[in-house]
């Protein structure tokens, strides 16, 4: 994959206001609402998205420059190889969905019984040996990517596990950045049954919403003409657009407030979605010949 620095767009030294300004402008060209004909697009627009999750974040950044984590956000362990898969008596593994890590010559049950049950025979003349309890099965972790709308209505997203299944998992009602599902019984298989799975909702950035508390903020570019007259004018919402009312006289800057538009909350309860108008001057030589000469006008009654 190509370094995040190039597929933004900046050099390696920009900091975190040019990292901001280049990832809106990219996804503002690429989002597929606006491009639904071009699947190129869509598929730049996710390792455009990909790139500002981890240089937004300073931590992320950080491990990202010092070579310890890769594009997609995966540590780079030294002496593991990724994807690796099972050799004949190389022993369990603790495994994720990216990487098997390899304990390395032998099962974790034979070390029991290397420290416990053989331990036992060979020194306390008991005989026997102790034989510790069957194991569950290891956990699996997942990276879950959610679209910012679907977190916001907590629907439920398809989920592809490592055992070939495929499962609708319910986004918790208000989900934050890095929340942990806990689902049972869907990890590795061991001798006392299956551990689980736990997946980390990742929600990924919407270039045209910023989350505040549990109310939804959006800007809204409205016509000179209908900001002066009044009109409608389409705003976006998670559920997607719908119409705005705008009043006669509007200014630029107002904040409109939408109940029940935003985020839902843990009760199931709505946080607001408020948008920002922000009205266009259109470059026009009439429009700015009249302007002026109404300024004149009023410095002349003066």
């Amino acid at each position: 994959m190509a370094d995040l620095y190039s597929v933004l767009g900046v050099e390696r030294t920009a900091d975190a206001a040019a990292i901001k300004r280049a990832y809106r402008k990219l996804a503002k060209q690429l989002h597929p609402d606006q491009n639904k004909d071009d699947p190129k697009s869509a598929e730049r627009f996710k390792l455009v998205t990909g790139a500002y999750d981890i240089l937004s974040d300073a931590k992320k950044k950080a491990q990202y420059d010092a070579g310890e984590i890769d594009e997609q956000g995966n540590p780079k362990f030294a002496g593991f190889r990724p994807g690796a898969g099972a050799r004949p008596g190389a022993g369990a593994r603790h495994s994720t969905r990216d990487f098997d890590f390899d304990f390395g010559g032998g099962d974790p049950s034979d070390l029991f019984s290397e420290l416990f049950g053989r331990a036992s025979g060979r020194h306390s003349g008991m005989g026997g040996g102790f034989s510790p309890p069957p194991q569950r099965g290891s956990d699996v972790a997942y990276r879950l990517t959610v679209p910012f709308a679907d977190a916001a209505l907590a629907r439920s997203v398809r989920l592809s596990l490592r055992n070939g299944k495929t499962i609708e998992l319910n986004i918790p009602k208000g989900v934050e950045e890095g929340r942990q599902v806990r689902l049972g019984g869907q990890g590795d298989a061991g001798p006392a049954g299956p551990g689980d799975a736990i997946v980390t909702v990742h929600i990924q950035p919407d270039a045209r919403f910023t989350l505040e508390g549990t109310d939804v903020r959006a800007d809204v570019s409205v016509p000179l003409e209908t900001a002066v007259l009044g009109g409608q004018q389409r705003v976006p919402t998670p559920e997607g657009e719908v119409n705005l009312n705008i009043a006669a006289g509007t200014s630029s800057g107002k904040v409109m407030r939408l109940k029940g538009k935003g985020w839902t909350r843990r009760d199931g309860s709505r946080g607001d979605l408020l948008a920002r108008v922000l009205v266009e001057v259109p470059a026009d030589p009439g429009l700015a010949e009249f302007l002026r000469a109404r300024q004149a006008a009023k410095q002349t009654a003066a």
